[in-house]
């Protein structure tokens, strides 16, 4: 099993700390470099892919400015565990592939601590051996945060539908057998 390492925030982070204003106009590369700035200075340069986000109630309030998700995919972040998101960042962070884990009890977590994410998002299990149940997620967003994302999720559809697509079209056109 994996284990993921815990960077511990507050409430009410909004995204504005996470992809700041005055670094809007660059690219998400440098966007990420900005990410929490103000409230953890060093977490772009020491966050590793695979570390999770634990935060307080209502994080990712805020604009509706899907950088503030896509930075963290950016980074590596595999999920962020939290009371409470914003409804917009909530959908924002799926539609880029960033796991988001509503979990009453992620304030119970430790600065630092390894951590285990169950198969199908339903609880956390912290390194004492603790489970915390986390609130279900639709299987269709567990396969968008699993491919990557809602574009990746919609290009595997289409390549999925095409095969089917023609050989449909082949068969009412294909008249050779025909008596």
């Amino acid at each position: 099993m994996t284990t993921h390492r815990v960077w511990k925030l507050g409430a009410d982070i909004d995204t504005d700390v996470l992809a700041p204003g005055h670094a809007m106009k660059h690219g998400i590369d440098k966007i990420a470099t900005y990410c929490l700035e103000s409230v953890r200075p060093e977490f772009a340069a020491q966050v590793r892919p695979g570390d999770v986000i634990v935060a307080g109630p209502n994080f990712g309030i805020g604009s509706s400015r899907e950088q503030a998700a896509a930075v963290l995919v950016k980074l590596g972040v595999a999920a962020v565990i939290a009371p409470s998101f914003s409804g917009l960042y909530f959908r924002n962070a799926f539609n880029v592939g960033l796991l988001l884990l509503t979990c009453a009890q992620a304030e119970s977590l430790q600065e630092g601590e390894q951590i285990i994410l169950d198969d199908e998002a339903r609880h956390v299990q912290a390194a004492d051996g603790r489970r915390l149940p986390c609130d279900p997620i639709p299987g269709f967003l567990l396969a968008m945060v699993r491919a990557g994302g809602l574009l990746p999720t919609l290009r595997q559809r289409l390549e999925t539908a095409r095969p089917a697509a023609s050989l449909k079209s082949n068969k009412s056109t294909d008249r050779s057998h025909a008596p």
